[in-house]
């Protein structure tokens, strides 16, 4: 350990709660929990301690001395027989190879079915390209320590810290020593993976546990079995997160939930101390941190860092951090630094000598520059510097191998070499201390655990507290249980009022069938939306398992058995309401037969499509395939197609379908005590009222001659071959399937944990050739030799002639004249003011930083400046030259967002071309405006990157295409940027400043917030606004050379000294009391009110203001608010939406394998059914069946519309690049071409495959091939176009689809719906179904199977034909042998329309009227769509912001009353 790291107070975060805790742990024992051992005694300085003041009582008082009391509690665990461990970790030689190049090319549409794809595939199959991730690494880092890696993006920083906590996979080779003291690696992954833990930067937890949820749950599950002074697991787990939650300063929110994007809880860096007490909570050994300070302020990254600093001189633990954006006080506090470079160790020592030895290597500092930033810059060809006056020696090292070759070739490295070889001797090689190291796991794991096992705990006290975090998972978040049981009521109440009080006739079996079927099947369906919410918490599990907290399957398991009590709740509801209102057999045992058939199914298939989830690494394949899986659940289930007709290549799926059993044995359970009256005799009617009902049989599948009641078994036994006897013979195959399925989610849960994980790869436009692409096949190429001759000055001269036309563009740049300036701007919302009389301007040329802590008002005076607010209340004025603002004051700036939002399979080249189209004025050609585009792309330096996909970029690429795309609408006025250097490694956000400091130079007035930037960076700016919380103005001028004014102000005026090594931007903030843990002594904004700089900087805007307006106002350039007639933005927007969509094979082959899919399995489902009354029911339900496929297809679109009007609403809205209604009409336009595309698939793959005759396709195409998919895209969107997510979406288009879908007249008749018939004329379905089947399979003749012949016997003396004449005439039918004077045949129809009228109000001379009423419907779809999207999203409704204003007002005056 370096004596020189700086050393972290045990109670920093948190004083009186240390001491709060120390007297809980003095009253629950005088014994220390085994996880805490003992700090090194050389950290810190420590009071001597005698026997027997360890030996006596704890005590404790104001002056505590916390480490005092961690020496007794070791001390005594000590003398218990604990046995301690600790872990470092040891590598030599080590080389890591992975798959892949860094850059390809965009797939499309098109490059799907490129057949020398396949060949491309089989080569990179047998070759695949290889590449050097890193190479020859060395070092050991002790227990105790901290080393700080530190690379660009791509030098390898990841794989280092991935592999040195042993997380292998997804690489192609690993070589080289690993040990981790005594423990090679794999020991380490199979019995000890609990000790050495990966933590990536993310902080993902589950978002409804509270802070004290997730820490305790952490400690229970790696509780030791051996608990000194015999305390319970709950004492100890109560004891661990207290003292994990006091040290990090989590006592305040340990009751809020975590939260995520979606759900409010702990901020950023509360998170990540959240995430350091799990990992701590669990006792690892060795911790990898990846980039945790990401989008972290300076202050709260120091005290991320503080809080590793101390757990490692706490717990005597291992870390390893890689940071981005470090600062000189953040990397005081390591022992280490690792500097890669390309893959290659450049460095690895001491964290205090790394300065001095690029100093001596030949590199100097910039003034001000941290260390992290300096020894970062050396890695960057374009960021470091060489010493001038440097005379002889050794050439400098350029290149990462020159580096390399110069460290092993220095002392470092031999002192690095000696300490490795004596961390091997003193660990590594000794077999007494592996010996140790076992024995201290085992006395730790819990008595049921095995010996070998990675788990501390049993199985069974995983279920169990596995369970109980479940439990508390719900209760955080009860709206989705509840939304889902209020689903199912609802459904429930609309399918019984559906179906409401069936009676006991044989008109009624069809629709009991239906009733059975819907009851079976809703459960499975709705078990569907399990998938997303399992891929959400997959990788929150997964790292639990590598953590060896509990198994997967446990939680799989866990959640299986949580869900039951609450699936029984929601079965009860639905059971009873559509029993009792549908009233199907009203016996007991028949009512609890149909509830624990309903029960079992709903446990079957939740644990079915958990278990399809839990067989995939991402959820796109698996919803495609739950899709599939759905519609063949639903066809073979025996409702639609009876088993007897199925084909036989096809049968089989209905017997591995659990559906098919649960409808078999309910269908038996309700027709067992069924004998049904027949509701229409034959024959009957005029002329038969004298008729003997032995003359007469009911024309049911079943009925008898002479008998007036159809027997339901025989009914069953006849259409379906379902019996009674085999019930609970159903009910056990249903048993089997689930615990089938439960045992296959178990499987695939405990080996299939990984999620597929995001490539980094830059994709470009097919058929271009970029350069990069060119250098990685070069460098992945298999040929060394070949790759030993690519020389790297030939990109670097092409860099260098790209900056050449960067600067020539950046002098063609217009110039500005005009300043900015805004005086006493106040800004008010819900009666909260968040700017408090902000005064100040930016001059053309200058470059204006706008700073202060987190909360401190920067983005929103940005927002406000920019008149991007929506809500609250702007009091103050703007001006341009002391003159009022242009209309089109919008359209003459540009605003670049934190948030790099743009189209992602766009090109850089088309971004900008598409910004300056819509945005430069419509008199300027598109030739001029495509040329200024290119101009932009030399000047953001993005010639390199002009044919590439913009959401395969890299952080800084994607942060200069923001600014190239404000910068292509050429703005004449300002630039407004906000956090353009968020997320960027050192040398990133140096190089985008740098970029913003040239465009100033060329004459750029730019306003740009800046999170605690770097010294170096700092200096680039020449003003500076800096805000406090409130925002209010603490200072605003120059910042001086090396911020010298900025220093002198706050130091005259009262602030502590800056000191040489301090860092300007966060001593200011540190003075003005911004930081997490900094005061401040004085109100610093009152201080700037009495200020000589504050009165000269009112006297400055006032001369501006005079001058200015000496001059003409700055005029409008626009006639209207946009720069382009709407013409120009429809086809600008329309052909990047065609764009966007052919690069999305992945989309757009979702769209047209379910067509073929669906067409194919369909048809093939009722492959040329017969011209029976079976067979034409077939082909009723393949057509209805057809129109459900439009549920998926419609839910598709939902999601790219959504991303699409999110980048509208976000950025070019606020640009006025063209009008919302271009947007609505674009995605119209896009959508319905590629729908109608993929119905014409479905209808060839499906048409003829059923039987229906070719003389009726031409229509039946046009209404389902054509009409169709323009019905049901725009319906969906319509759907969309109201809701603020797709998730709202799917669920408002599934509610909405089914609702319509119900009332079509197929599955409840028309002449059994009783009430609902008024929705029936109502729904669209109604006249589609109408048009398809009456044209398809109407007016066509019927031919009875033997089965569906009746017979009956004439009176005496009467034949076939003559008694039934007048019957057949009246009513439709036809007999088989009208000769005979007995045993008559008889068929109750003769054509399909004698069969469609009566029975579902079909006929076949409708279907010009219900293509003209379809139609009607489609227009109502188009107008919804942009009504809604109107009123939702563009119309700004006054009244409910005033409501939302009285009802805030009625929330305070509540609260005070209660403070009162």
């Amino acid at each position: 350990m370096d004596p020189h790291a700086h050393h972290v107070s045990i109670d920093h975060f948190d004083r009186s709660g240390g001491r709060t805790l120390t007297r809980a742990l003095s009253h629950v024992s005088e014994h220390a929990p085994p996880e805490v051992p003992k700090p090194q005694a050389a950290e810190r300085p420590s009071s001597e301690t005698s026997d027997s003041a360890t030996e006596g009582p704890l005590t404790v008082g104001e002056n505590f001395d916390f480490e005092q009391l961690a020496r007794q509690f070791v001390k005594k665990r000590e003398k218990s027989g604990v046995k301690p461990r600790q872990l470092g970790v040891y590598f030599a030689n080590l080389h890591v190879v992975g798959l892949g190049a860094s850059a390809s090319f965009q797939p499309t549409l098109g490059s799907l079915f490129n057949p020398m794809n396949v060949v491309h595939a089989l080569q990179n199959f047998r070759h695949p390209p290889l590449r050097d991730i890193l190479v020859k690494f060395d070092g050991c880092v002790r227990p105790g320590e901290m080393l700080l890696v530190l690379g660009r993006p791509g030098s390898g920083c990841t794989t280092l810290l991935k592999v040195l906590a042993n997380h292998r996979k997804g690489y192609h080779l690993i070589e080289g020593d690993v040990f981790y003291g005594p423990l090679s690696t794999h020991d380490i992954a199979k019995h000890y993976r609990g000790d050495v833990q990966y933590c990536p930067e993310d902080d993902i937890h589950f978002p409804t546990l509270t802070v004290d949820q997730t820490i305790s749950f952490a400690a229970k599950t790696r509780a030791p079995h051996f608990r000194l002074d015999e305390k319970s697991r709950g004492q100890y787990t109560r004891l661990v997160a207290d003292l994990y939650e006091t040290i990090f300063g989590l006592n305040h929110v340990k009751d809020t939930v975590v939260g995520d994007a979606s759900l409010r809880g702990i901020s950023g860096g509360e998170k990540k101390r959240v995430s350091i007490s799990e990992v701590m909570a669990t006792r690892a050994l060795m911790t990898c941190w990846d980039n945790s300070t990401r989008g972290l302020d300076s202050s709260t990254a120091l005290e991320y860092v503080k809080a590793l600093r101390i757990a490692t001189d706490l717990v005597r633990n291992t870390t390893v951090v890689s940071i981005y954006q470090a600062g000189e006080s953040l990397y005081d506090h390591f022992d280490k630094v690792c500097i890669i470079y390309d893959g290659r160790m450049v460095y690895f020592g001491p964290t205090k000598a790394a300065r001095q030895y690029f100093i001596d290597m030949g590199y100097v500092p910039a003034n001000r520059q941290t260390t992290p930033d300096f020894l970062l810059s050396v890695t960057d060809p374009n960021g470091r510097r060489t010493a001038d006056d440097r005379e002889g020696g050794p050439p400098i090292p350029q290149t990462a191998q020159e580096f390399e070759d110069y460290y092993r070739a220095s002392d470092i490295w031999k002192i690095n070499q000696a300490d490795m070889e004596d961390y091997r001797t003193q660990s590594a090689e000794k077999a007494d201390i592996a010996g140790a190291y076992k024995d201290s796991v085992r006395q730790e794991q819990a008595r049921h655990t095995r010996p070998k096992s990675p788990y501390t705990i049993s199985i069974l006290m995983q279920i169990r507290i596995v369970m109980l975090r479940r439990a508390q998972i719900i209760k955080g978040n009860l709206l989705p249980q509840f939304l889902s049981t209020a689903t199912f009521v609802l459904q429930a109440v609309i399918i019984g009022t559906t179906f409401i009080k069936l009676g006991e006739t044989t008109s009624a079996y069809f629709s009991r069938g239906g009733v059975i079927f819907f009851s079976v099947f809703i459960p499975t369906l709705f078990s569907m939306n399990e998938i997303p919410a399992l891929f959400a918490q997959r990788p929150i599990v997964h790292r639990h398992n590598l953590a060896a907290m509990y198994h997967p399957m446990v939680e799989a398991l866990a959640l299986t058995l949580v869900d039951i009590p609450f699936t029984f709740i929601t079965i009860v509801l639905f059971s009873v309401i559509i029993y009792f209102i549908v009233k199907l057999q009203q016996t007991a045992k028949q009512f609890f037969t149909f509830f624990i058939f309903l029960f079992v199914v709903a446990l079957s298939m939740r644990a079915f499509f958990r278990g399809l989830a839990a067989a995939f690494k991402s959820a796109a394949p698996a919803q495609a395939v739950a899709g599939v899986m759905v519609l063949a659940l639903s066809l073979y289930t025996g409702y639609q197609i009876p088993r007897p007709s199925m084909i036989g290549a096809l049968r089989w799926i209905s017997y591995i379908n659990p559906v098919r059993w649960a409808f078999d044995g309910l269908m038996t359970n309700e027709f067992s005590t069924l004998d049904g009256i027949c509701s229409n005799l034959v024959p009957s009617g005029p002329g038969y009222e004298g008729v003997s009902l032995a003359n007469q049989v009911c024309p049911v599948v079943g009925g008898q001659p002479g008998q007036d009641r159809v027997n339901g078994n025989t009914y069953l036994a006849l259409s379906y071959r379902y019996y009674h006897h085999d019930m609970w013979r159903n009910f056990g195959f249903l048993c089997c399937f689930g615990i089938g399925f439960l045992a296959w989610l178990l499987i695939f849960t405990e080996y299939n944990t990984g999620t597929a994980g995001d490539t980094s790869i830059i994709l470009f436009k097919q058929g271009t050739k970029p350069r990069i692409i060119q250098e990685t096949g070069a460098a992945v190429g298999d040929d060394e030799e070949k790759r030993k001759d690519e020389k790297l000055p030939a990109p670097a001269a092409g860099e260098g002639a790209d900056k050449e036309k960067a600067k020539e563009a950046l002098v063609e740049h217009p110039k500005m004249t005009n300043v900015f300036s805004w005086d006493h701007l106040n800004y008010v919302v819900s009666n909260k003011k968040l700017l408090d009389d902000a005064s100040g301007f930016v001059a053309p040329g200058k470059l204006t930083a706008l700073m202060g802590e987190s909360g401190a008002g920067k983005t929103t005076l940005l927002n406000v400046l920019a008149e991007r607010t929506d809500s609250g209340v702007v009091t103050g004025d703007r001006f341009f030259n002391g003159q009022a603002l242009p209309p089109d004051f919008q359209s003459q700036t540009g605003y670049c967002q934190q948030m790099d939002t743009h189209v992602g399979n766009t090109t850089v080249r088309e971004a900008l071309q598409f910004s300056a189209r819509l945005r430069q004025p419509s008199s300027v050609s598109t030739e001029e405006k495509d040329a200024y585009a290119e101009k932009c792309l030399m000047m953001c330096g993005l010639s390199q990157f002009a044919d590439a996909m913009v959401g395969t970029l890299g952080v800084e690429q994607k942060k200069r295409t923001t600014i190239g795309v404000e910068l292509a609408a050429k703005p004449k006025l300002l630039l407004f940027l906000d956090e353009p250097t968020s997320g960027l490694d050192s040398q990133s956000a140096w190089a985008i400043v740098s970029f913003l400091r040239d465009l100033a130079d060329s004459g750029q007035a730019i306003l740009c917030t800046i999170h605690q930037p770097s010294a170096e960076l700092f200096q680039v700016f020449d003003r500076l606004l800096l805000l406090k919380k409130g925002g209010q103005t603490v200072y605003f001028g120059d910042v001086g050379k090396n911020a010298s004014n900025v220093i002198d102000y706050f130091q005259k005026n009262g602030g502590r000294k800056c000191e040489p090594g301090d860092n300007p931007a966060e001593y200011m903030l540190d003075v003005i009391g911004a930081g997490a843990t900094a005061t401040a002594d004085k109100d610093w904004h009152e201080v700037w009110l009495k200020s000589k700089e504050c009165e000269a900087a009112r006297e400055e805007l006032q001369h501006i203001h005079e001058e200015g307006r000496k001059e003409p106002p700055v005029a409008a350039t626009l006639e209207s608010k946009f720069a382009n007639p709407w013409m120009y933005q429809a086809r600008a927007v329309v052909k990047r939406s065609f764009l966007t969509y052919w690069r999305d094979p992945t989309y757009m082959m979702s769209k047209i394998s379910l067509n073929v899919i669906g067409g194919l399995f369909i048809g093939f489902t009722f492959f040329k059914s017969k011209d029976s009354i079976q067979g034409t029911q077939n082909k009723l339900f393949a057509i209805f069946m057809a129109t459900i496929l439009s549920a998926p297809l419609g839910s598709q679109l939902h999601v790219p519309y959504i991303k699409i009007r999110n980048i509208y609403e976000i950025r070019e809205k606020s640009s006025q690049m063209y009008h919302w209604s271009v947007l609505v009409t674009s995605q119209i336009l896009v959508e319905v071409p590629w729908n109608i595309f993929g119905s014409s698939l479905f209808f060839v793959c499906w048409f003829w495959t059923v039987g229906f005759p070719t003389s009726r396709a031409g229509f039946t195409y046009f209404m389902y091939g054509v009409l169709f998919p323009v019905y049901y895209t725009t319906f969906a969107l319509a759907v969309a176009s109201m809701c603020p997510t797709a998730d709202i979406a799917g669920l408002m288009y599934s509610f909405l689809f089914s609702f319509v879908l119900t009332f079509d007249g197929v599955v409840q008749p028309y002449r059994e719906l009783k009430w609902w018939r008024w929705m029936y004329h109502l729904t669209p379905f109604t006249y589609l179904i109408e048009a398809l089947v009456g044209q398809a399979i109407g007016d066509q003749t019927i031919n009875c199977s033997d089965k569906e012949l009746v017979t009956l016997e004439p009176p005496s003396g009467q034949t076939c034909g003559s008694y039934m004449a007048r019957y057949i005439s009246s009513v439709g039918g036809y007999l088989t042998n009208s000769d005979a004077s007995s045993g008559c045949r008889f068929c109750s129809s003769r054509t399909t329309d004698e069969w469609l009228g009566p029975q579902f109000n079909i006929y076949y001379r409708h279907h010009w009227r219900d293509f003209g009423l379809f139609w009607a419907y489609i227009l109502f779809n188009i107008a919804g769509v942009y009504f809604f999207t109107y009123v939702a999203r563009i119309r700004t409704h006054k009244h409910l912001g005033w409501i939302k204003a009285q009802l805030g007002r009625l929330r305070k005056k509540k609260s005070s009353k209660q403070d009162v």
